[in-house]
């Protein structure tokens, strides 16, 4: 979700290399390595992704969502400035905008895919949900949460849709683990796995470079989207993704220049996961003081973020239940809050 003041949040990050680069192009931010823009029908605009220069092609860092348009926006870059062709494809994680032309590319290119093992197992089962009628067990999380029969219809139709949001996963995949580090463009590369905006996030440090892939574990601008979703509705996804703030900051040096799946690249990681840890603490000690008053999820929009969410608008809608019941989940694991289930299936949050 959006940060409620981007202003202060991005004080003290700054930003070398100013805005994306148009489409088509492949812009050179360090020895080797390219940034590219691919277009999101969405309030994002676009998604970065990352080539980079080996000694017979290019690794690619995420692929951008599985579409026509970039089809072609892919077809124009290895045509251009990445015809020297692909050596590999890497995924930092699930997400369709991250995942969704991987399929395309090692096809086309008759290339591997790289990615951790978890997030190339969830995929293939969120894939395999398509053409399939949604769950009674989803039906029930989402009206535990609050939502009504107009909503959970909605939910009804749309259900599936993320199997046409991306290119088919190759049947076998290269697995990659923390702390792997793996050879790119002949210099080091560790994988720092995250977790909590998805299960086993991916994210790339280059110390010789200076350089670190972040994909959506730590935005400039954004917070990550930390969700529990229907098959695992009593997950605690927030003191996962927290926990993991930690670690990349012990882990990764200050100086490095982050490359994030969103916005631009920035310098100042510390700096941004200390703000990042300080939001949601904010918003956990509003969250458990409006919690005086008994609550659905879906009563809790206004306190975690500033405005009212509309069912109107069903993606983000879903995203926002989602981010609540992580919040709480968080509050109910720590004894800070207690639930209850009335007769009609909606669980109801007290502070305690």
């Amino acid at each position: 979700m959006t940060d409620a003041n981007p202003q202060n949040a991005n004080g003290r990050l700054t930003y070398p290399f100013g805005t994306p680069p148009a489409r088509g192009e492949a812009r050179e931010i360090a020895p080797g390595v390219r940034w590219m823009s691919l277009a999101l029908p969405v309030s994002l605009g676009h998604i970065n992704v990352w080539a980079v220069e080996e000694a017979d092609g290019h690794a690619l860092i995420d692929t951008g969502l599985g579409n026509d348009d970039n089809v072609e926006a892919w077809r124009a870059l290895l045509e251009g400035p990445l015809a020297r062709g692909v050596t590999r494809v890497i995924v930092t994680h699930l997400h369709p905008d991250h995942v969704g032309m991987a399929g395309w590319l090692t096809r086309n290119q008759r290339r591997r895919l790289w990615m951790t093992r978890t997030e190339y197992l969830q995929c293939r089962m969120l894939a395999a949900d398509t053409g399939h009628p949604a769950p009674d067990d989803a039906i029930a999380f989402y009206r535990r949460a609050g939502w009504d029969d107009a909503t959970l219809e909605t939910y009804r139709r749309r259900f599936g849709t993320f199997g046409r949001l991306i290119y088919p996963l190759p049947a076998s995949y290269r697995r990659i683990r923390d702390r792997e580090v793996i050879e790119i463009g002949g210099r080091s590369w560790e994988v720092v796995v995250g977790a909590g905006h998805t299960p086993e996030h991916a994210c790339l440090y280059c110390p010789s470079l200076k350089l670190f892939v972040s994909g959506d574990q730590v935005l400039p601008r954004i917070s990550s989207n930390v969700s529990v979703l229907p098959s695992e509705p009593d997950a605690d996804p927030l003191a996962e993704w927290l926990a993991s703030l930690d670690a990349i900051g012990r882990r990764v040096p200050e100086d490095v220049l982050v490359l994030p799946a969103h916005n631009e690249p920035f310098v100042g990681l510390h700096v941004r996961l200390t703000q990042l840890a300080a939001k949601q603490q904010l918003a956990l000690e509003r969250l458990h003081v409006a919690l005086r008053e008994p609550q659905r999820a879906v009563d809790t929009f206004s306190t975690l973020f500033g405005r009212a969410i509309e069912s109107s608008d069903a993606s983000t809608y879903g995203l926002a239940t989602g981010e609540s019941i992580a919040h709480l989940n968080y509050l109910v694991n720590r004894g800070l809050a207690e639930v209850h289930e009335s007769h009609d299936g909606v669980a109801w949050y007290r502070a305690v």
